[in-house]
């Protein structure tokens, strides 16, 4: 009785462990849902966000990732630069697992050819998964509707090759 016991432990374990272990794209979808609201309530309050970013951390900590140029306004761009220069260097110090960067652009949609404006979300992951997940929206009177989702590839740039 006391083997079966054991053996019951030990295999309950084993499959408890293995519906913890996260692979990479859930973990970037939980980044993602984690990030993804602060776009939508700026949106709604104010019409309009800044590209701003999160990363998972080696501890499984989300924490966000600021970029600044000492600028008031600086073009869109150029923050998006200074988010993939501290992403860059957060995954070659090891301190980041996974990095999702947040920002508005326009895409022409698959499923009409019509141009939308989305929230883009870009995640990486130091597993070799890169993807872009596409929200698109419409604004109006601060009222915010979401169509289709999309995603495509992504460019892999955050996390060196293994």
């Amino acid at each position: 009785m006391r083997i079966l016991l054991l053996t019951l432990s030990l295999l309950y374990s084993l499959v408890a462990g293995a519906q913890n272990m996260s692979t990479p794209k859930a973990e970037c979808e939980n980044l993602m849902n984690t990030a993804l609201p602060f776009a939508e309530q700026m949106l709604q309050k104010h019409g309009e966000f800044f590209p701003y970013s999160a990363a998972l951390k080696e501890n499984g900590e989300i924490a966000s990732v600021a970029g600044y140029d000492g600028r008031e306004l600086p073009p869109s761009s150029d923050i998006i630069r200074l988010l993939k220069q501290g992403f860059a260097k957060g995954a070659k110090s090891g301190e980041y697992k996974a990095t999702a960067l947040v920002y508005d652009v326009k895409v022409t949609l698959p499923s009409s050819g019509k141009k939308s404006d989305a929230i883009a979300v870009s995640l990486n992951h130091r597993e070799n998964y890169s993807v872009v997940v596409f929200f698109p929206y419409q604004l109006n009177k601060d009222q915010l509707t979401f169509g289709e989702v999309f995603a495509q590839k992504g460019e892999a740039e955050v996390f060196p090759s293994k």
